[in-house]
């Protein structure tokens, strides 16, 4: 199990340093309902990392070969991955220096309920066209690698663990420490909104060389 561990680590990274998703649990500890609001996004977040690893670990159990190792196709698979990932993070990178608009639900983050940051936050795990690549990434890490049940459940347990610690640890946090963590939550949000699209092309980009490497040396 240590080996997939291994190659759950960069992706979980991935995911748990997505500047989008850590600013949206900063404003949120700053909104008018920062306790119920991030409690929800942090909790959508956590189930939309796990339903969506869950689900992928589950079709590609039924993809690996009987023997040892992973199949063919799962190599393929995350070849794949790999190369959109790559093609993401470039396409990110080349645009990190243009201006950008916030998005309309980060404005309206003031006025949301528990229960639409929730949505939010299940939106933004499972549903994230980059997250969702990483998400199958993992699930197809995890279920090719002809682990017991409980091998199983104890990486996809970890991989959440971790891709989801960037957003619980900071609520957790204001929960019990509002005031002293109120200024420096603002400023790490104002860095995150300067640099957010270079710090999320350079670990797609990562995470995608990654699964190319692992998809060719299981192909050749």
């Amino acid at each position: 199990m240590g080996s997939v561990i291994g190659d759950l680590l960069p992706i979980a990274v991935g995911i748990a340093v997505s500047p989008v998703a850590v600013i949206a649990t900063i404003l949120m500890l700053l909104s008018k309902r920062a306790g119920s609001t991030s409690i929800g996004f942090a909790l959508g977040w956590l189930l939309g990392i796990f339903i969506a690893t869950v689900l992928f670990v589950i079709l590609s159990s039924a993809l690996s070969a009987s023997g040892n190792g992973p199949s063919a196709t799962v190599s393929w698979i995350k070849l794949a991955l790999g190369v959109l990932l790559l093609a993401v993070g470039v396409k990110q990178w080349r645009g990190r220096s243009g201006e950008h608009e916030p998005p309309t639900w980060m404005q309206a983050i003031d006025e949301m309920t528990a229960v639409k940051g929730l949505g939010l936050g299940f939106a933004l795990a499972a549903i994230n066209p980059k997250n969702l690549l990483m998400c199958i990434a993992a699930g197809v890490s995890i279920g090719s690698a002809s682990l017991a049940t409980s091998g199983v459940i104890a990486s996809v347990l970890v991989f959440t663990i971790i891709a989801s610690s960037t957003v619980a640890i900071p609520v957790i946090g204001y929960l019990v420490a509002a005031d002293r963590l109120r200024e420096p939550l603002a400023k790490l949000k104002v860095w995150l909104q300067d640099n957010n699209t270079t710090v999320m092309s350079v670990l797609i980009l990562v995470v995608g060389v990654v699964l190319i490497g692992k998809g060719i040396g299981g192909i050749f």
